[in-house]
């Protein structure tokens, strides 16, 4: 009853905000024959991609919007599981902790993954310009596929579609569609980079229940379940991700925390050189 009531409520926070971006110039691109800045008709629904964006900031953020997230979100440690698969098919067990200190884009957030496994232990460091490797506080160069499967959480997630405006990306709504009985809002997000991510976004809750990339020929697709307030944002606690058609990672979240002080020194390179 209560994520109803929010949901209402964010209808016309939707209005509002559409009334006001009409007088505003943006970067978002979208086919001409969509008005972005057209004031919401709740007879015809969500017409483009940037007002189901905007619905699910809304939900994301508790109604907040996007000041709530920028604020709540600054840091965020997450502390939780990885079942991930092997080359030969083989699935490995690891807990991992995530460290990230939000920026005003992805490209200069910084994160860090430290991942324990049953034979070692390592951390994965993106420091807002490039990924490397710590083993013992020694930097390492990590395997290709996991530089990759690191990466792919950063810039295919759900940031992706939360943030789309701040990273100047494009946002398309491309189709409704219906599996299973539920109607989605299909809406690929296209960064400066080129990279795109589909997602799949509830028609009822605007939650994201599915995103789709492709990399390297390889067709990935996560899908999210168990979403739970976490200090009034919302969190899917479990996410399943799929390469062809396989299963090939299954990420379950123990506990997270928004806006603790973070030690900068975490992201840094020990062999850079200082000034």
């Amino acid at each position: 009853m209560r994520f109803k009531i929010y949901t209402l409520t964010a209808i016309l926070l939707l209005s509002s905000f559409l009334v006001v971006s009409a007088q505003e110039k943006t970067d978002v691109k979208e086919d001409s024959s969509e008005n972005v800045t057209e004031k919401f008709d709740p007879k015809k629904g969500l017409t483009n991609g940037v007002q189901v964006a905007e619905f699910v900031i809304l939900v994301y953020s508790n109604v907040g919007g996007r000041p709530a997230l920028s604020q709540i979100r600054k840091t965020t440690i997450e502390i939780g599981k990885i079942k991930s698969a092997n080359p030969d098919g083989t699935f490995v067990n690891s807990e991992y902790d995530q460290k990230i200190e939000r920026a005003e884009n992805l490209e200069k957030e910084k994160v860090r993954l430290n991942q324990k496994f049953p034979d070692a232990e390592y951390a994965l460091v993106y420091n807002g310009s490039k990924v490397f490797g710590l083993y013992n506080n020694s930097v390492f160069t990590p395997r290709e596929d996991a530089v990759a499967s690191f990466e792919s959480r950063i810039w295919h997630g759900l940031e992706a579609l939360l943030r789309y405006k701040e990273n100047g990306a494009e946002c398309k709504l491309d189709k409704e569609e219906t599996i299973l009985g539920v109607t989605f809002y299909v809406v690929t997000v296209t960064d400066k980079a080129g990279r795109k991510t589909t997602f799949y976004v509830s028609k009822k809750s605007f939650r994201v229940m599915m995103l789709e990339y492709e990399e390297n020929g390889i067709k990935y697709k996560r899908k999210f379940y168990d979403h739970n307030l976490a200090q009034g944002t919302l969190v899917p606690y479990r996410s399943v991700l799929w390469a062809n058609g396989k299963i090939v990672e299954e990420k379950d979240i123990s506990t997270i925390a928004f806006g603790q002080t973070l030690n900068d020194g975490i992201f840094d390179d020990p062999t850079a050189s200082t000034p």
